[in-house]
This record gives C-alpha cells, sequence and structure tokens, in this order.
C-alpha cells in the first residue's frame, strides 16, 4: 500500500513539474493544481495508513493521527485560493496582450510586429 501511494505521490508531482514548465498558462496552471494535490496526498499519507482506525487517541491499540488529516482540510482551502488567484492572473495577462505565452521572447516579438515600445 506505501508503494502504490508514494508512486501515486511520484508521478503527481513529477507530471506537475512537467506542466509548470510548459509555455502556456493554462498547462501551468493545472500543473500547479497536480503539485497541490500531492503535497496533500503526502501529508495524508504521513498520519499512517490505515484502515478502519479512529482518528483520535483512545484505548485503542491503532488510531490514525488527526493532525495530518487537519493540515490536508486547511491545504485544500489554501490551494483553492492559491489557484483562483493564479487564474486571475493568467486572465489578466491573457485579456493585457491577446496571448497567452508564458516566455517574454514572444511578446516581445509580438510588439515589435505591432510596432509597440517594449518597455
Amino acid at each position: 500500500m506505501e508503494f502504490l501511494v508514494a508512486s501515486a505521490i511520484g508521478v503527481m508531482t513529477a507530471g506537475g513539474l512537467y506542466m509548470v514548465m510548459r509555455l502556456r498558462t493554462f498547462p501551468v496552471i493545472l500543473g500547479v493544481s497536480l503539485l497541490t494535490y500531492a503535497v496533500n496526498v503526502f501529508l495524508f499519507a504521513s498520519g499512517r495508513l490505515t484502515t478502519a482506525a479512529p482518528p483520535i487517541l483512545s484505548d485503542a491499540t491503532v488510531y490514525t493521527d488527526p493532525l495530518p488529516q487537519a493540515l490536508v482540510l486547511t491545504a485544500i482551502v489554501i490551494s483553492f485560493g492559491m489557484t483562483a488567484v493564479v487564474v486571475m492572473i493568467a486572465l489578466g495577462a491573457f485579456l493585457g496582450t491577446d496571448d497567452d505565452h508564458i516566455d517574454d521572447e514572444h511578446a516581445e516579438k509580438a510588439q515589435a510586429e505591432r510596432g509597440e515600445d517594449a518597455t
């Protein structure tokens, strides 16, 4: 079970990093989302992977640590807010330049073609 979760975290992290390095804004947003999902699964898995265990410390011999669950809940809210901010920044950049490329060379070339000042 641990190998499966570790592999899933690795695949999500690799996919997220690959998408963050793309030259368009939409894959970057998806890549950031994949990275946040990988972090959430990592935080959740850090509290031991047990089934049918109570999430509180009681007289039970096997229990689940509630702290990673609370951290994941907080991370979900933060990642939702961060995704909303990144989408708004990308939308503003798209509306300002009529293109969603991230690299500066393309933007400078487009400005030169339109005859605008590059500053």
